[in-house]
């Protein structure tokens, strides 16, 4: 008789919860949802580390690897892909796997698998929360140490027809160790995107796309974006044009574009392309402006100087090009962006920490943080690098979660802002940076609007700043005036990677005023840019539940607790838009009924 074949492995066990309510509801669109996020999610994170999908049944998988941390690894980004995926989705249709892992002794039959190893990881599964992984006492022991990972203690679990207790873990994990990666050309991709196309405002208007990079060294490219995002902010302190926001600009970088179709889509006139070359201590920019109704070119020129002079250089493309556009136009009107830097290295610093804010993950925002120190390190009278620090601590990191230490940032922003101001209270940038860390960091929102609001008077092209305004509007209940400035930044950046902020806005202006559909949709819309946003899911679990859709609110909650969990309602009050003692009242109310903890 052949001796029975065995086998050591890990074994990860998945189904999807309530599955079968899903299946009352809308057969063939679960089954679609099913298959889709196989093919997007599972598939990928097995090929990545080496599991082997034994069988599928039904609504779940069994699925081998022969280490445990690959199968853990596995295992935990298959969920944060699946939350990521979820968190911008109708509560009611979202699929939320639960997952158990057992490294075990298994017997081999062809392509299959048996024995107690299998039955361990499925009884498991059957235990874990939604959206969560348990894994057996072995596995704990075999990747402690080795992945970025807590394990909570459950002790013996007592499991359906397995003689012996098991004891097992809950695992845990902060979402910003597993960000989920995606391609370059999803990324580049603008989530809130214009469907009609859009008209042409009553003045000149320009899209200034990102310039190539000549230089033959792609760390220069931080450099090029920032010289560009400069040029931008030039053109926008002329009043007499309409400037769209470089968020918007930058969501072609990297593409080949047909610019009668860029036109199109950002509802302008003319669009400035060109290109950077940087070898040693000279920059060299060529430019050309082009008619997109024509696609003909109107101006093209090229200029050439000591990088000690890259200022002056910025300024003479942008009067080359505002000229261009508007040969009446008095240069007196233009204040131009001359940056009051004493330091090369400083700034060149600064433009680095936005390389590297605008990839939006906490441990680059990390690394944005401590570049604009040194930035602030070399050049102590640098204005912008205090007021950009003092929103970071006390508005990014907040809205984010991330301010681990909330007194100290709150302490580290005010006196930042208060410096900024004393060094420059003429320069948009820095009054509407100053502004918001007030109006939403601080909870000063009358201080923080008409900072915000003087910035707009000098830089009505501000597309950030309008988003901000709108914020701070909110806070102060002013919610026909949040709308109003929503709708402004989202016309002056219609492809703005950072739109879910006006998004956000005017899903809890929606939301206060009872619209809670309409709250829900705007909400959806932010959450499909910038994926867990707390302020948007927050909105979202709060319409689902005042408007009586609480099994709804209650999967968007365990989505929420699964990416923010150490939300309560203990400590959810500092980490909302609204200020006034009502509008969060209203919040807690909704959030309390979807189930968030006290």
């Amino acid at each position: 008789m052949a001796r029975e074949q065995r086998k050591l492995a890990a074994i990860v066990a998945a189904d999807v919860v309530g599955f079968s309510r899903l299946m009352g509801r809308d057969e063939s669109g679960t089954l679609a949802r099913l298959r889709q996020n196989r093919s997007e999610h599972l598939e990928p994170v097995l090929a990545k580390y080496g599991g082997r999908l034994v069988k599928l049944t039904g609504d779940g998988a069994l699925v081998e690897f022969a280490s445990a941390v690959d199968a853990l690894s596995a295992a935990i980004e298959f969920q944060q892909a699946m939350a990521e995926a979820n968190c911008d989705q109708p509560a009611d249709t979202v699929l939320v796997f639960r997952m158990g892992l057992h490294l075990g002794d298994l017997i081999v039959d062809g392509d299959d698998l048996y024995g107690d190893g299998v039955n361990v990881a499925a009884r498991l599964e059957g235990e874990a929360p939604a959206g969560g992984i348990l894994i057996s006492g072995n596995v704990r022991d075999a990747v402690a140490g080795r992945l970025n990972a807590k394990f909570e203690d459950l002790g013996g679990l007592s499991l359906k027809n397995i003689e012996r207790p098991v004891h097992a873990f809950n695992v845990r994990w902060e979402p910003s160790d597993w960000q989920v990666a995606v391609t370059a050309e999803v990324t580049a991709l603008p989530a809130i995107a214009p469907q009609v196309t859009l008209p042409l405002p009553d003045k000149p208007s320009i899209a200034v796309l990102p310039f190539q990079n000549m230089s033959g060294d792609p760390e220069q490219e931080y450099f090029v974006d920032g010289l560009v995002e400069d040029i931008i902010t030039a053109l926008s302190r002329a009043k007499s044009l309409f400037v769209i926001a470089r968020n918007s600009s930058f969501t072609y970088k990297g593409r080949a574009v047909d610019i009668k179709q860029v036109g199109h889509e950002l509802g302008v006139r003319y669009v400035l392309e060109g290109s950077v070359r940087k070898v040693g201590n000279r920059v060299r920019i060529t430019g050309q402006l082009i008619d997109v109704a024509t696609g003909s070119h109107i101006w093209a020129d090229r200029f050439e100087d000591d990088l000690a002079d890259i200022f002056g250089l910025q300024d003479r493309v942008t009067s080359s090009v505002v000229g261009a556009i508007f040969p009446n136009l008095e240069l007196a009107e233009i204040s131009r962006a001359r940056q009051k830097v004493g330091s090369l290295a400083a700034y060149d610093y600064y433009l680095q920490s936005l390389a590297a804010f605008y990839r939006f993950t906490r441990q680059d925002h990390e690394e944005a943080l401590n570049l604009l120190q040194k930035a602030i390190d070399l050049d102590p009278e640098f204005a912008l690098a205090h007021a950009i620090k003092s929103h970071w601590h006390c508005g990014v990191r907040k809205s984010s979660g991330w301010d681990d230490n909330p007194a100290q940032e709150r302490k580290e922003a005010e006196w930042l802002a208060r410096r900024a101001m004393e060094l420059d209270r003429n320069d948009p940038r820095v009054l509407a940076n100053v502004g918001v860390t007030l109006a939403w960091g601080l909870l000063r929102c009358q201080e923080g609007s008409d900072l915000i609001d003087q910035a707009l008077e000098i830089d009505p092209n501000y597309a950030l700043a309008w988003s901000w305004g709108a914020v701070a509007r909110v806070g102060l209940g002013d919610h026909d005036g949040a709308i109003k400035y929503c709708e402004r930044a989202l016309r002056l950046s219609p492809l703005d990677p950072r739109a879910f902020v006006a998004a956000n806005a005017m899903a809890s202006v929606h939301f206060l005023a009872g619209r809670y559909e309409e709250a829900a949709s705007w909400a959806a819309k932010a959450l499909r840019q910038h994926h867990g946003y707390p302020l948007a899911m927050q909105t979202t679990v709060a319409s689902y539940a005042l408007a009586g859709r609480i099994e709804d609110a209650e999967r968007a909650c365990a989505l929420y607790l699964q990416l923010h969990p150490q939300t309560r309602l203990s400590n959810i009050k500092d980490r909302m838009l609204c200020v006034r003692e009502e509008d969060i009242h209203k919040y807690v109310t909704g959030l309390r009924l979807a189930g968030l903890p006290e």
